[in-house]
This record gives C-alpha cells, structure tokens and sequence, in this order.
C-alpha cells in the first residue's frame, strides 16, 4: 500500500450466508483524490460503504482511513470521516442551523467555536441564507447541501457518499459535483463516491469497476476508454440476430448482439460505417458512431450495460 495513500482498502471480503457481497477488493485512495466506486445495484458498493464508515465489519480483510485502523481505531476513523447516506440523514422538522448544531454537538463542538463554525459551512455551501428554514421546506438539492455542510462540519480528512445524487435533478446534480471538487481542490479533502451514473464518475479522479463484489477495473477515466480503442458503432434493423451473423463473417472482430441491435467496437468507425451500410443496404433501419464511455468500457469488460445489469448479451464473439 502507497504511503500517501489517506484510504487504504486491504483484500476485503464480506458474506451474507453463502452470498458474497464482497471478494478480496483491494485499492488506495490519495489525498484530496475524488474516487468513484461504480458499479450495478447489488455490485457491492454499498457493503463496501457500510465497512468503510464502521456499519459493519468485513468477513476478512481490513482497511485504514486517515491512519486508522477500521478494525483497531473505529473511533479514530469515525472522526476522520463525513458520511453522507443514500437516504437522508436530516431532521425535516429543525430548521437548517439546528441540524447543523446537533452535529457539532455529537462531535464535541459547542459555544461560540460551533456557532463560526456552522456560519462557515452554510457560507460553504451556499446556504447562509437558508439557516432558520425547516429542511422540510427545502428542494432536493437544497437539502443535500445541507447533508454536505453536515458532513464537512468537523473538518474531516475523508467524505463517503453512497449514491449522493439519489433523488436529484441533472442541474442538482451537477451542483452537488461541482462542490465536491471544490472541496477536493481548495481543501485537500478525500471523497469516496459510490454511484451508477457514469457522467458522475467521468468527473472523478479514479474510477472503480465493482461488479458482482469484484474489482474488475481501476483507473482514470479517460484511461478506461482508452482501453477498449477505437470506436463503437451501434446498428438497429428489423432482423438483429441476421445482422449480427452476416457482420461477423463479413467484417470479423468485436461484435455483439444486445439490447435488440448489433454493437461493433473498431478502430476510424466514420469510414467503416459505409462498408457496413453497402454490406447489408436493406438490413439496417439506424448507425450511430460515438467514443467509448463508461458503460462501453463496463460493456466490454462483463458483457452486460452497467445501466442495465439484469439484461446479459445473447450473443458475443472476438474473432
């Protein structure tokens, strides 16, 4: 493990009964790095979530946040760290300021250090203004801003986030990523974020591929697509399993059939796509051509969509 490393995840397996939610999972984490554990509902993100914020403790493995040990110094780790749930944590019924307060409190803050303190992180997170407000009265997006200055309210080296953007709307959630990076670049703080959303992965450092408990990937985004090369081209028509059959014995390499069309990964797409149209001119009804995402590279790894992980291609074959 990396000796700059602030979140060290050390062969970390968990079972429920028989199932494994969790198998030997191993990573680091920088400091100030903003990390996306991706992956489908019931990939284990949220079991890895549940151990790194001390819920729940791993069948083997162990893992260190800010020095501590998850094991050794759970009480040292809560300290260093800012959670902020799927679901909300907030009392609907006190106004913003009182939320806030009754944080502080439970961190040991109080008097005239807590009162600088709350002003500081509504200022923040722009929420100065909405203090006396009962979070009831709050939208969406309000409301996870102030599960932000929550979280971030005792100076924590390290934020974990489970699917941070349940429930928002695109601007809100794109707002809520702008702040993460804020706090990222202008106060060194370490953010974990589980989701399944690739345009919130893309915005992070490092992205982690978890998929039926497994690591299957880490690296940059950027690196990620790099990895598949090439682009990929996407085919509807009428017939898809006809033109899935004709394709790979014309044209030989990536090709998968899925979600009822043909999906090519090649290399200059734009000048293959003609071949493709005077190979089969009657057979196809639409030809997209994009870079690879996210979901492409999760794609190509498992051989089912991250947005759809119950739907499993019929057919695949590398020639």
């Amino acid at each position: 493990m990396s000796d700059s490393a602030c979140v060290e995840v050390q062969t970390i397996s968990h079972q429920y009964g028989q199932r494994h939610a969790l198998k030997d999972v191993s990573f680091d984490v920088a400091q100030g790095q903003l990390f996306a554990l991706l992956g489908p509902n019931g990939g284990g993100k949220s079991t890895l979530f549940r151990i790194l914020t001390t819920l729940l403790y791993p069948t083997r493995g162990t893992a260190r946040i800010a020095g501590a040990d998850i094991f050794k110094q759970p009480h040292d780790v809560r300290r260093a760290v800012g959670v902020v749930f799927q679901n909300p944590s907030l009392d609907d019924r006190l106004t913003v300021l009182e939320n806030l307060t009754h944080q502080g409190h439970m961190y040991g803050l109080s008097g005239l250090s807590l009162g600088k303190r709350c002003r500081d992180v509504m200022g923040e997170f722009d929420i100065a203004d909405r203090a006396k407000d009962f979070v009831a009265t709050l939208s969406g997006g309000l409301k996870r801003r102030v599960e932000l200055a929550k979280a971030n309210l005792h100076h924590p080296r390290v934020l974990i986030l489970d699917e941070p953007s349940t429930g928002l709307d695109p601007a809100a959630r794109l707002g809520l990523f702008s702040y993460l990076e804020k706090l990222s670049n202008s106060q060194g703080v370490t953010t974990l974020v589980t989701t399944h959303l690739m345009d919130e992965a893309d915005r992070c450092d490092t992205v982690a591929f978890l998929d039926n408990g497994k690591l299957i990937a880490l690296d940059t985004p950027s690196a990620l697509k790099r990895a598949i090369g090439g682009d990929v081209i996407s085919v509807t028509g009428k017939d898809a399993p006809a033109m899935y059959e004709r394709i790979v014995e014309k044209f030989g390499g990536k090709v998968e059939l899925i979600d009822g069309g043909v999906r090519i990964e090649r290399d200059l797409g734009h000048e293959f796509v003609p071949e493709l149209i005077e190979a089969l001119p009657n057979e196809i009804d639409s030809v997209t051509v994009g870079k690879p995402t996210l979901d492409d590279v999760f794609l190509h790894l498992t051989g089912h969509h991250l947005s759809r992980h119950e739907q499993k291609p019929v057919g695949a074959q590398q020639h």
